[in-house]
């Protein structure tokens, strides 16, 4: 006989996680750059939808079709009798999407870290491989009636079988991926590479912190009798405490050690609390909530800058910190502060004369969790890395992953280009039907005389593509070129905008996105700077830009008054 309220709180659940995907969008495409928006919109949303049959397909039966200490079993398209593990009163479809939405969440997580630099193919395969058997085995030993489950292992709704899981994935992938261009220095210094949206990354968080009333409270998969009423009550005001008390802890914290409070890493806090309760937010006083959080507040920032600075392992939205290290500190501080399962009986924690039992089997759970997922996912991104490839060449990274990956100019402005350094290549089809034409010819040059320059003082401009910026800044570098101006510009040739298109379509483009680079040359010859632009821009399609030479009567220094060669000299 099937319950109505359960199985309308379970479905519920299901909605308010599933929608934590929006969550994740908004956090990520908040916390990085605009040039690769499109791509993790895409990102997030596959990530979902290949899970879904997949796990319908596998991961399900993995993890449920049997009581097995390793793992469940086959069962393609769900068609076994599940009867053994239904919540009561939950019919075996509302279950199935419940779990499912669970199952996707760990593996958006690993899109964060591995932002603005992989291959989207490469990110679809490793999203198939953790939905179909590496999420569902270990999350089989927890809730599946495995190993840990029988030994008495507790995650009530996830911390280690959904958010350790997603974060060990993220931590392996990026460091196998290695760091974005720039990120850092030669000396291995980090250097800030920031997003461009934080109303985008708050709105992220809010969305993530309001669904995860469901995703910690609707884990009671019951709300048919006292105990379960009191005990989604508990949860709420659990995941509630520990989110907010992890947040003042990172406030004041940045706040004494920055001199200002940092707004991203107080919004991280947030989901560190999160994270680090949902293991024991059924077991634990809103006394061990409030700690959990305190605890988890520091953790998020340590744990982000160790992997930064430390590991120099590059994560754009903090995902290791936030996911991993908080998914296992609020994994075994369970083991620390549960007073109550539900039946006032054991497991209780130390700091409840539960003894070091519990607490241990909460440390085995997550070390052994760690290993399976940190040995699996290697294989996968290794295997993918050496045959497909994982991460985007350097032009297609500089020019942001939105244009070369998806053909989108733009994921703002009604789809158009927006004018960035380091931004879109305009008229990718065009120039690749074009005829390449000789080297010598490669980069018109309208070139105003020289000769007779009264102050020997020239002025080179180049007008060219965005993502020729780095190898042009690296070129003009190696000849002695030690200043020069950079503007974003648009405007169009002769062929008044070459083609953009959109799902396939034209789209009317008028005016492309370039850069221009303005350099005063004084001691290096004018043909130096030109042939060496000219080699670094060449690629023999329509496009390649335009060098423009002028004479400049005088430079004037306005704090010393120095004019012509001594004001160039600092």
């Amino acid at each position: 006989m099937y319950s109505s309220v359960n199985t309308i709180w379970v479905l519920l659940g299901a909605a308010l996680v599933f929608l934590m995907q929006a969550g994740f969008a908004m956090c990520e495409a908040g916390f990085t750059r605009a040039k690769n928006t499109g791509n993790i919109l895409m990102k997030n949303l596959m990530d979902f939808s290949i899970g879904t049959p997949t796990y319908w397909l596998l991961g399900f039966g993995l993890m449920f079709a049997s009581s097995g200490a390793l793992v469940g079993g086959l069962d393609p398209m769900v068609q076994g009798d599940y009867s053994s593990i239904l919540p009561a009163g939950v019919p075996l479809f509302a279950y199935l999407i419940f779990q499912t939405v669970f199952c996707a969440t760990s593996a958006t997580i690993v899109s964060g870290s591995m932002a603005e630099r992989t291959k989207f193919v490469s990110y679809c395969i490793y999203s198939f491989c953790i939905s179909a058997f590496i999420y569902p085995i270990s999350g089989h030993w927890i809730w599946g009636g495995g190993w840990l489950s029988q030994l008495g292992f507790h995650d009530f709704a996830g911390s280690t079988a959904v958010h350790m899981v997603g974060g060990i994935c993220a931590c392996i992938g990026a460091a196998i991926l290695g760091p974005r261009i720039g990120k850092y220095e030669k000396d291995g210094t980090p250097r800030a590479i920031l997003g461009h949206n934080l109303s985008l990354g708050a709105l992220g968080v809010f969305i993530l912190w309001f669904c995860w009333f469901g995703f910690n409270g609707c884990s009671t998969v019951a709300m048919d009798s006292d105990d379960a009423m009191v005990s989604a009550g508990l949860i709420f005001v659990n995941t509630n405490m520990a989110a907010a008390v992890a947040c003042c802890v990172t406030m004041l914290y940045t706040w004494l050690r920055y001199k200002k409070p940092d707004v991203g890493m107080t919004l991280n806090a947030a989901l560190a609390g999160l994270v680090a309760i949902t293991a024991g937010c059924d077991m634990v006083s809103p006394l061990g909530a409030a700690v959990i959080g305190l605890l988890a507040g520091f953790a998020v920032v340590f744990g982000i800058e160790f992997v930064d600075q430390k590991l120099r392992v590059d994560d754009p939205v903090g995902a290791v910190g936030v996911h991993c290290i908080n998914g296992a500190l609020g994994t075994i501080l369970t083991g620390l502060f549960a007073y109550y399962n539900g039946t006032d009986v054991d497991p209780a924690g130390v700091f409840y004369g539960g003894g070091f039992r519990f607490f241990g089997i909460q440390v085995l759970g997550v070390v052994a969790v760690i290993a399976w997922v940190a040995v699996t996912m290697t294989i996968v991104f290794q295997v993918i890395k050496h045959t497909i490839g994982l991460r985007v060449s350097r032009e297609e990274e500089i020019m942001g992953l939105d244009k070369p990956e998806h053909g989108l100019a733009s994921a703002y402005a009604d789809f158009m280009s927006i004018p960035q350094v380091l931004g879109t290549k305009a008229g990718e089809k065009a120039a690749k039907a074009a005829v390449p034409a000789p080297a010598g010819d490669a980069v018109p040059v309208t070139k105003i005389s020289t000769e007779g320059s009264k102050s020997g003082i020239h002025k080179v401009v180049i007008v060219a593509k965005q993502s020729k910026i780095e190898a042009l800044k690296d070129a003009m570098n190696a000849i002695g070129v030690t200043g020069m101006t950079v503007t974003n510009v648009v405007g169009f040739g002769q062929q008044k905008g070459a083609a953009e298109y959109y799902r396939g379509a034209e789209v009317d483009v008028t005016l492309l996105p370039k850069i221009k680079v303005e350099i005063i040359v004084t001691a290096i010859p004018v043909e130096t700077v030109v042939n060496e632009a000219k080699k670094v821009l060449y690629t023999g399609h329509i496009g390649d830009g335009k060098i423009f030479i002028y004479d400049v009567v005088d430079v004037v220094k306005v704090r010393t008054g120095e004019n012509g060669y001594e004001a160039l000299q600092d």
